[in-house]
């Protein structure tokens, strides 16, 4: 079936900021929708609220609304741009939600507009329990024996039948969000409340728990006329019981018999042939490890987490196909593009295995609950491809960035055997590592089975390691050795430490390839995995395919995490299309499936390999680059730059030199002292007794942090001596290969600068100011540009300090400055010369590529050939704020107190005329429920009561009820603002804190503490609550006063205009464009004298940049008119009847001339009287166009 007709203007729904349970894989997934839909000529409007994305990039949709995702905005964009069609199944449970809750409103009917890929019946059967349930029962499905309840008595009246312990599943939530294992009663009401309230139809499924049951999982796809194909089987290294997204996951499917997987697949296509999904389908099922019995766990219809793996690993580009499908096409019209000549009806074949490892915040969270269940707590993912199990494993633990290089954890070489023993029973991110350990000392597998229920086949892969350990470590390393730990994926590095001898020979990785088909076809878009077999298919494809440009090897950042997030990827990709739009042959490698990077289509060739020294080695000597950039991959792709230099690869854009100059204490007081610029005074350290004198000596609170790290990993603000000793017993426990900095913490405005320097000139497309003072992390908090509050001479400062910094520095490329504002003065507190978390926002708000330019300068382009000055860029007319996003709820015992190490895992933008707008909009879009009433609970420490007066007198003035605790009430009171006393938690007088929040009458925590992290503190458990029943919780007095200011303006989200980012300001009025050989404007009329025009030619369409003077710009697309000969033809016809027709009337007017003379005799009187008009010169007239 070919497009459909009744298609013209497609809503494209996103999923949203990076959460735990919902992260990157559906920016890749709806990247892939979007670009898609404009291939087929489709008009795209896209509504997302996350700006760090490469798909809420200008290129992706011809209209762009960063909005929160929340169903009012929907409404008032389908108002607005009156789409004929929905596309709902490529934003994850976001975009599935907002779209039936449309579609059940009436909404989408009302407004004749379609949903695309899944009907309402589809989504209801699937997403609500008993109706998945029932549909299952009907085609004889087998489930697990479960009941939809909507009260707390009926799950305790229905686990008491079927027994302990239970899963609780609430229904459409994502991640396993409310979910849990009940053990007891008491666990079952407690997570059962949190389900049912989480939950936007207050549903949970109580099911009996199968823990220990293999967990496997199908992707299917299929499309209008029925036709159905598997695309990937996946199988969970743990046992059911562990959310698929925290376990280790193998793809294909590797323990089941024939039999067993034949009857999976016909249940997977069974059952998306009865619930009717059109595009990507996610089965999950549970299969008895002794015998045939399965049951269906859950159906996902939509492109899922597992979706985004599945394509990676097969090469099968699922989001894309699903696109089409709901479009129209059917399987067998689409082409498979990496091939070029299969169909998408062929089902990938894979002659691998893919390993895929999560990534947990664990190494921040150092106090949080480590164990797994049903609830994600992940925050990304890695994943390994290798011709065996063993070294894809290797691989994917390596790619982890977890300070190993092997299954060898070093810290458990310290637990007795009893210990571990004890602690393998219960799952948590590192019982891997404690099973390997076990092995290591003859635990038997069978044991370890039982204990565990991980699958013997995989206990006997991680034994195979153990018995190649000890041989490494036993005798001679002969070269047999040597080529067999290589093939099991052993680094040389890793073979000498085990083996205590240096390596007999020097055996570079070759390369693999991703074709979808096993090699039965020749791929034309291949990605590739390294193994140390002979034959190097990715040389050869390179030889085959050589097109004599220069190559140029983009590093990228690994797997999402706190910290470092998909802000670099966003970065990575706009590098690689620069590259390959300047003539160069971009080649990406990165490990993270979940990516627009790891994309089959990005850059020109993809090597899907871990980001060591070593591993990037092989590469490098594969594709010998001109030049390799690591700027853009975050610390993971920094970390390289010292190896890649003294290998003498050409590392473009800023040398390692002046990288190694910004990260060193030493070097870079010396070059601030050069500068003349300002900086807290601060010290380094390597144990805890010089960490304690040199805290004395700077007088507290003082600032730690290891160097060399992100995200402020490890960074606290200590205010006593216990607080220095208990933190670096943190730091050096995960790390001292490098110093800890300690700098005295000054408590001022924190101001962050993104500049562009090619060496002669910079730029400074603008200046944020944070909401928050310093001390908490730059992306936890809340971010504005333009700067509002900062005075010309502040602003004069900075960009000074931001020009003598990036010059003395030798930036080629982006570099991240970050200041702090105290009592009128300017010091710098960090300089980071490569690509920041705040990039894809600036450049998008202000409207300048700065990947896009920072690219070109590293390949000898200045700014002033691309058009831009030295300095500041013009303020845009609009504000933007970008507002942190966390993901508290899904991580236990995790102090919610905002400091200096960041604990965000994403972020919404507001943009609006107004700061205040703005600042609502991305409020709103963080999923703050700004209620207009209610109660407010303060409890602050000693130094913020001063200032927590002017906020409580905010709320207080709006009609809110004021509770607080003894300190804080007491200081309300006494200022007249009336203050009901509460209890604290450890008084154990009812009613007390826990007791206030459990009552439903507070909607708002304002909570600050001098000492926080440990789970057992009054003011630690007063914040988790709050987040346990979703109460707005704000850490930061700032904060605090921010959103009282938004409160008071009275507005809600219904006031505040849309705005589409594509399109502002400027306009064209009038338009006349020839085309012959070359284009060339003749007449373009703008409303504002002032603006410029570019004119970029693609194809057969023009584009017009249209710039005001105050920087703001709009994007015209012009379908410009081929001149064919019958065109000419046409012409000239029409241009001869006009001469003749002209001709005509000249000589019936000489006639009627004649005729009146002859009538009158008087030749003179016929003259008019009129004035000569003057007629402008050819020079006038040229200067009246624009020269375009």
């Amino acid at each position: 079936m070919p497009l459909r007709q009744d298609i013209k203007k497609v809503l494209v729904i996103g999923s949203g900021p990076i959460v735990i349970g919902q992260a990157a894989e559906f920016d890749y997934a709806g990247t892939q929708a979007c670009r898609a839909l404009k291939q087929e000529g489709l008009e795209v409007v896209l509504i997302n609220s996350n700006p760090a994305t490469i798909m809420t990039d200008k290129a992706m949709a011809d209209k762009i609304y960063i909005e929160p995702l929340t169903l009012d905005v929907a409404k008032r964009i389908i108002e607005i741009e009156k789409p004929d069609s929905v596309l709902s199944t490529l934003g994850g449970q976001t975009g599935l939600t907002l779209s039936m809750q449309l579609a059940k409103e009436g909404f989408l009917d009302a407004h004749n507009v379609k949903l695309l890929g899944a009907d309402p019946l589809t989504i209801h059967k699937a997403e609500d329990r008993q109706a998945f349930k029932d549909t299952m029962e009907k085609i004889g499905e087998p489930c697990i024996p479960s009941k939809v309840v909507e009260t707390i008595e009926d799950a305790v009246d229905f686990a008491n039948v079927i027994g302990y312990p239970v899963i609780v599943r609430p229904a459409f939530t994502l991640g396993g969000t409310g979910g849990g294992i009940a053990e007891n009663e008491e666990q079952l009401r407690d997570i059962s409340k949190n389900g049912l309230r989480l939950s936007p139809i207050t549903q949970v499924l109580i099911e009996k728990c199968i823990s220990g049951w293999k967990e496997i999982e199908f992707e299917v796809i299929r499309d209008s006329k029925g036709n159905v194909i598997t695309v990937c089987s996946m199988e969970n290294f743990d046992p059911v019981g562990v959310h698929t997204g925290d376990s280790i996951v193998i793809a294909p499917a590797v323990t089941l018999s024939d039999r067993e997987y034949q009857m999976l697949r016909t249940a997977s296509l069974n059952i998306i042939s009865e619930l009717k999904v059109e595009g990507g389908c996610n089965c999950q099922f549970a299969l008895h490890p002794e015998s045939m019995e399965y049951a269906v766990i859950e159906v996902n219809p939509r492109v899922s987490r597992s979706s985004a793996l599945a394509s990676k690993a097969t090469g099968y580009p699922i989001a894309k196909v699903a696109t089409r499908i709901a479009i129209g096409y059917t399987l067998d019209e689409i082409i498979n593009q990496v091939t070029g000549k299969t169909y998408a009806c062929f089902e990938p074949a894979l002659d691998y295995v893919v390993v895929k490892f999560p990534k947990w915040a664990f190494d921040k969270f150092v106090y949080a609950k480590r164990t797994l269940g049903t609830q994600m707590k992940a925050t990304g993912e890695v994943m390994a491809i290798g011709t065996s199990f063993e070294q894809a494993m290797m691989k994917a633990v390596r790619s982890t960035e977890l300070g190993v290089d092997s299954m060898n954890m070093k810290k458990f070489a310290d637990y007795s055997t009893e210990e571990l023993l004890e602690k393998i029973p219960h799952a948590d991110d590192e019982r891997a590592f404690q099973v390997y350990e076990l092995l290591k000392r003859d635990v038997s597998i069978e044991k370890l089975h039982e204990i565990t229920l991980i699958d013997e086949w995989f206990l006997d892969k991680l034994k195979n390691l153990v018995e190649l350990e000890r041989w490494l470590a036993d005798g001679e390393l002969t070269e047999e050795k040597y080529l067999f730990a290589k093939k099991f994926g052993y680094l040389d590095s890793t073979i000498e430490r085990m083996s205590g001898q240096k390596c007999p020979l020097r055996k570079r990785a070759v390369y693999k390839m991703v074709d979808t088909c096993a090699g039965e076809f020749k791929a034309e878009t291949p990605y590739f995995y390294s193994t140390f077999d002979e034959e190097n298919e990715a040389k050869q494809f390179i030889e085959r395919t050589d097109t004599g440009k220069k190559k140029v090897i983009v590093f990228g950042s690994g797997p999402i995490r706190i910290g470092q997030g998909i802000d670099f990827d966003y970065c990575s990709v706009h590098c690689v299309w620069s590259l390959k739009e300047e003539g160069y042959e971009a080649v990406i490698c990165n490990n993270n499936p979940e990516t627009v990077s790891t994309d089959f289509d990005t850059g020109d060739r993809l090597y899907f390999d871990p980001l060591t020294k070593e591993d990037v080695e092989s590469i490098i000597e594969t594709e010998q680059p001109y030049g390799v950039v690591v700027q853009f991959g975050g610390q993971t792709a920094i970390k390289l730059t010292r190896h890649l230099a003294d290998m003498g690869v050409n590392i473009l854009g800023t040398s390692a030199d002046s990288i190694d100059a910004a990260e060193d204490r030493e070097r870079f007081d010396e070059l601030l002292e050069k500068c003349e610029i300002p900086r807290p005074a601060g010290f380094t350290v390597m144990t805890t007794e010089e960490a304690v004198e040199v805290a004395e000596k700077l007088g507290y609170p003082v600032l730690l942090r290891p160097s060399y790290v992100l995200g402020g990993q490890n960074m606290i603000i200590a205010h006593s001596e216990k607080d220095v000793i208990e933190y670096m017993g943190i730091i050096t426990r995960t790390m001292i290969e490098n110093p800890v900095l300690i700098d005295k913490y000054m408590m001022g405005k924190e101001v962050e600068v993104d500049a562009i320097c090619d060496g002669t000139d910079f730029l400074i497309p603008g200046i944020m100011e944070h909401i928050e003072r310093a001390g908490v992390h730059s992306g936890d908090s809340i971010s504005v540009y333009p700067a509002q509050t900062l005075s010309p001479e502040i602003v004069d400062t900075i960009i000074d300090y931001t020009k003598k910094l990036a010059f003395e520095l030798k930036v080629i490329g982006l570099v991240n400055i970050q200041y702090v504002v105290y009592n009128n003065e300017v010091y710098v507190i960090e300089v980071n010369p490569r690509s920041s978390r705040t990039v894809p926002y600036i450049s998008k708000v202000t409207g300048i590529p700065m990947v896009d330019i920072a690219t070109k300068i590293m390949l000898g382009s200045s700014l002033k050939e691309q058009g831009y000055e030295s300095g500041l860029y013009k303020k845009s007319k609009y504000v933007a704020v970008k507002v942190p996003v966390f993901s508290f709820e899904k991580l236990q015992d995790v102090d919610t107190m905002l400091g200096p190490e960041m604990k965000s895992t994403g972020e919404c933008l507001g943009i609006a005329e107004t700061f205040e707008d703005a600042l609502l909009k991305g409020l709103v879009a963080a999923g703050y429920d700004l209620k207009k009433e209610g109660g407010v609970l303060i409890s602050v420490r000693d130094t913020d009561k001063q200032e927590i007066i002017a906020v409580a007198d905010k709320f207080a003035q709006m009609g809110f009820e004021l509770y607080g605790t003894s300190g804080t009430a007491s200081t309300l009171n006494k200022n007249m603002i009336a203050t009901n006393l509460v209890n604290k938690i450890s008084e154990d007088t009812e009613p007390n804190v826990l007791s206030l929040l459990e009552s439903g009458k507070i909607h708002y925590v304002i909570s600050t503490s001098e000492k926080g992290r440990l789970p057992a503190r009054d003011s630690v458990k007063m914040r988790r609550k709050s987040v346990e029943r979703s109460i707005c919780s704000l850490t930061a007095i700032d904060t605090a006063k921010a959103l009282a200011n938004v409160l008071m303006t009275n507005r809600s989200i219904d006031d505040v205009e849309m705005i589409d980012i594509n399109k502002r300001a400027v306009h064209l009025t009038n338009m006349n464009i020839k085309r012959y050989k070359d284009f060339k404007i003749e007449k373009v009329v703008l409303e504002d004298e002032n603006s410029t025009v570019n004119i970029i030619e693609e194809g057969k369409t023009i584009y017009l940049l249209v710039t005001s003077a105050s920087g703001e710009y709009d994007i015209y697309t012009l379908r410009v008119q081929e001149f064919s000969i019958m065109n000419i033809i046409v012409y000239l016809l029409i241009f001869l009847l006009g001469m003749v027709f002209g001709i005509r009337i000249m000589l019936f007017m000489k006639k009627v001339v004649k005729k009146k003379k002859d009538n009158s005799g008087n030749d003179s009187e016929m003259k008019p009287k009129t004035k000569k008009k003057k007629l402008k010169t050819r020079k006038e007239i040229k200067q009246t166009k624009v020269d375009a």
